[in-house]
């Protein structure tokens, strides 16, 4: 029986932490325990044999971070070690006699990708192919990719699964305590890439106890329409004489796995879970009954950000992004000017749109590569999901391919052309897909040939495996000075769409005042009936106070506006609404807050030839910086947005440089960073180099698997008063512990402040570091604490 039936008809279990196990077996501090499988395979055997008999019946490869970026320093390949993993489980199940499942199992490259870091999408692919073509060769039975935190990363190890295996695909989150990854996702948006790519099976691992993950199950639950894994530690990690430990006890856990269990299919461990956690899981869970698989019928779109959801209020998507009838952006397009249209993103976003349609399509351009420099520039500064708006199959796939999230795509019609070439990309990358009611003959001239088109759409999306959901039907606007039934038609289509198909519905709506004068009239009162007629998304111009005003006095009026809390939050108190300033007229302290480096560059070389160089840098450039991270610690700007204002910030300060006093050009305080030794994964030291560079202190980065003695050495001879330093695994905290013992012999006046997903503030202490961050921020508030800066 293979492992999708297993898991729908019985309750089945993955193993526990293989990390924990090794070491305590005699795995190294600090040692990649992949490399166990070429060299010490039998323990590595003996720890699947012990989750064997605890009850597991899906056992994980070792084989977490056996990539490419990893495993070459080592002087061997993720194909060695990953046909070496699954005959280790393979043996130990043949051994057992059990009826039992071997998982691929993948973790994180360590790296960040652009445009925040530094590693192509494709890349990331081909690092994850590898891997999982010689797992699957070997044999494994499915692919499990675990503690991922980048909606992006994941979108590309899913991919490399997809297209170089013929394995299910399992795929889980780690999440920090406000249910949020850490480049800004959250579980919709998770949910809506992860359902869009066809994953089996979905969930969370990592981070947490049971007891601490299980609202966020429940969150995952009420969205996911795919059977959900939840694998969580032990608790968390804390010292007893120098050794990290877990919290949970095996009994505790499986009291609070045991109330998850009513809702989740998967059930698991991560770190710190042995084989008596995984025993005492399996016998309070084993009879539970199954929970049924339940198709959720909301339409999710995302970013890295976030979700929109069409299931309640109208969307409101920004059409301005659009080259027709408007040369300045036509202009904007031919010169590759992306400070303009990232502008006039930003623009809509401030005006209340909730979704941007980007359409680049012009004469004599090449679409394709136009359409994929512009989505990535858009969603390196904001978080809005977008539309791709291409007639150009090509075009389409290769911005699909590079979009972070779950895109809308504008758009398909019901030519059997458009459905063959648009349906095949919807089913393999995801996204919510615009549906106009047009074919072969052409607009019907009646709501029942549009609604006639709609169905057979429908059904031809469902062919494809696509569900109905994902669906929104455009039933046309057409302009009522052509035919004065067009409005009519169209708002009768809708209505039956709705009503007849269980479709959701969406209208450019500003056609139907084309030719006209006051359009903008027609427009507001189109738009009143069709949203009264149920429309669930709207393409209009933000921008327009009438329209967006049309759509906060139909919120009010309809009741879904409860006590018409958002229309008095627009009006009340307000002679008029106060709009954002225009594209044109953003502050070098706006500039940098919205992360527009060309733009922030510009302002600051023209601040600096009109006054007081360092007046510029207190009143535009730090509070800027002040502002973007107060909204990151609060949950209001996300990793990548406090990214991208780091790189505007300094590209401002590029450009004040060379006006900069000599003594104002000093250095500020040296700070040495390091990820410890044995662990590559440098994310998280990259992002606070980001942004202590950024408040003007001079990072001294060690890289990443450094010695205690080397990061010892270069403190003592560069008199450094702080270093920070950074793990993510469990297997090297403990030279983050020695790295402080040996600092605090050799250096006594210097001060470590340490951060990274697998340490608390508890764990900092034991160790004896001076400052525990959850995040860049709080170091960076650290640093200017202890330099009183």
């Amino acid at each position: 029986m293979d492992i999708l039936t297993a898991m729908r008809q019985t309750r089945i279990f993955f193993d526990g932490a293989m990390g924990t196990m090794l070491q305590d077996a005699g795995l190294p501090a600090g040692r990649l325990p992949d490399l166990w499988c070429l060299e010490q395979p039998e323990q590595v055997k003996a720890v699947h044999a012990a989750y064997l008999r605890a009850g597991s019946r899906i056992l994980k490869t070792n084989t977490f971070g056996a990539n490419g970026y990893k495993l070459g320093p080592c002087g061997v390949t993720p194909g060695q070690v990953a046909a070496a993993a699954v005959d280790i489980a393979r043996r130990a199940i043949a051994e057992s006699g059990a009826d039992a499942y071997i998982a691929l199992d993948t973790g994180p490259t360590g790296k960040l990708l652009k445009p925040y870091g530094d590693l192509e999408f494709e890349d990331a692919v081909s690092l994850f192919a590898e891997l999982m073509e010689a797992g699957a060769g070997a044999g494994a039975d499915c692919v499990l990719i675990e503690t991922m935190s980048d909606t992006y990363e994941l979108k590309a190890a899913v991919l490399a699964a997809k297209e170089h295996t013929r394995l299910p695909v399992f795929a889980t989150l780690i999440l920090d305590e406000t249910g949020r990854l850490l480049t800004g996702g959250d579980i919709p948006s998770a949910v809506a890439l992860l359902e869009g790519l066809g994953v089996d099976a979905l969930g969370l691992n990592c981070g947490m106890g049971p007891a601490q993950m299980a609202s966020l199950a429940q969150e995952l639950l009420e969205y996911a329409s795919t059977p959900v894994i939840v694998s969580p530690n032990a608790g968390l990690p804390r010292t007893e004489a120098g050794v990290t430990v877990f919290d949970v006890s095996p009994e505790a856990f499986a009291g609070e796995m045991a109330k998850l269990a009513s809702g989740v299919h998967l059930l698991g461990g991560c770190c710190g879970t042995t084989p008596a956690h995984i025993a005492s899981m399996v016998k309070a869970c084993r009879d539970i009954p199954l929970p049924a698989v339940t198709e959720k019928k909301r339409l999710l779109i995302s970013s890295y950000g976030g979700a929109v959801v069409f299931d309640g209020d109208p969307v409101i998507i920004g059409e301005r992004i659009n080259p027709t009838g408007k040369k300045r952006l036509q202009q904007a397009l031919r010169e590759e000017d992306m400070d303009f249209i990232l502008r006039e993103g930003l623009s809509q976003q401030d005006a209340g749109a909730q979704v941007l349609d980007v359409n680049v399509g012009l004469p004599g351009l090449d679409e394709k590569a136009l359409l994929c420099k512009t989505v990535q520039a858009l969603q390196s500064v904001t978080a809005l999901p977008l539309q791709l708006d291409t007639s150009d199959p090509h075009a389409m796939e290769a911005a699909l391919r590079l979009y972070n999230g779950k895109p809308l795509l504008n758009s398909v019609t019901g030519k059997q052309e458009s459905l063959d070439a648009l349906l095949p990309l919807v089913k393999k990358y995801g996204g919510g897909l615009i549906c106009l009611t047009l074919d072969e003959d052409g607009i019907p001239e009646t709501a029942e040939g549009r609604v006639a088109i709609a169905g057979r759409i429908a059904q031809a999306a469902e062919a494809h495996g696509i569900p109905r959901r994902e669906l929104l039907m455009d039933a046309l606007t057409l302009p009522v000075s052509a035919g004065g039934d067009n409005g009519s038609v169209t708002l009768e289509a809708l209505r039956r769409i709705k009503a007849e198909l269980g479709l959701k519905t969406v209208l450019g709506v500003s056609n139907v005042s084309f030719g006209l004068p006051r359009r903008e009239t027609v427009n507001t009162s189109f738009f009143t009936l069709a949203l009264n007629a149920g429309l669930d998304g709207a393409i209009i111009n933000p921008m327009s106070e009438a329209m967006m005003g049309a759509y906060s006095a139909f919120l009010a009026v309809t009741g879904r506006d409860l006590q018409c809390a958002r229309y008095l939050s627009r009006y009340g108190g307000e002679p008029a609404v106060q709009t954002a300033p225009p594209p044109s007229e953003l502050t070098l302290k706006q500039a940098i807050v919205r992360g527009l480096r060309e733009q922030a560059a510009a302002l600051a070389k023209q601040a600096a030839g009109q006054g007081d160089v360092m007046a510029v840098i207190q009143a535009a450039l730090v509070p800027a910086l002040d502002a973007v991270g107060s909204g990151f610690e609060q949950g209001k700007v996300f990793l990548p947005q406090l990214l991208m204002s780091a790189e505007a910030a300094k590209a401002a300060f590029d450009a004040l440089k060379d006006y900069l006093p000599p003594q104002e050009s000093v250095r500020g305080p040296d700070i040495i960073l390091a990820t410890v030794k044995g662990d590559i994964h440098d994310i998280g030291k990259n992002i606070v180099k980001v942004l202590l560079e950024n408040y003007r202190f001079h990072v001294i980065d060690l890289g990443k698997d450094v010695p205690p003695e080397v990061i010892v050495r270069q403190a003592v001879d560069r008199d450094v008063k702080l270093v920070g330093l950074s793990a993510l695994m469990t297997t090297t905290a403990p030279y983050m512990a020695e790295t402080i013992r040996q600092l605090a012999a050799a250096k006594p006046d210097c001060r470590v402040m340490v951060g990274g997903a697998v340490l608390t503030q508890e764990y900092a202490d034991a160790i004896g570091a001076h400052c525990y961050s959850r995040d860049a921020m709080g170091a960076v508030h650290y640093a200017q604490t202890l330099f009183r800066r």
